[in-house]
């Protein structure tokens, strides 16, 4: 019985963290986007959220393409202005507020 406790306990433990970090990153996408690519792209982060749904976002993000589709929505922007370690964080930010999520971010 102790065993089961201690497992459900750590299975709690466990979606609480991994809940809170998957809100954290929307966020720390959207800093990233203000600071690093909005004046470069010439919009908010919420009209380049909105140039594609949840699942063209997932399509391109596991196609391995985030970064060029980034490029191709903010001319602007070169590859190496974009962080391999930012490309998690851009793309939770755009799948939260894509055009079909009903969100909308404040930026």
């Amino acid at each position: 019985m102790t065993k089961l406790l201690k497992l459900t306990m750590a299975a709690v433990l466990l979606l609480g963290v991994a809940s809170t970090t998957a809100s954290a990153d929307a966020r720390k996408g959207q800093k990233i986007f203000i600071k690093k690519f909005k004046s470069k792209c010439g919009f908010n982060g919420a009209k380049f959220a909105a140039k594609h749904s949840q699942g063209e976002w997932s399509s391109i993000n596991e196609a391995g393409n985030f970064k060029q589709e980034m490029m191709v929505i903010c001319p602007d922007v070169k590859e190496s202005d974009i962080k391999d370690s930012w490309v998690p964080h851009l793309y939770d930010f755009s799948y939260e507020y894509a055009n079909d999520s009903g969100n909308v971010p404040s930026c």
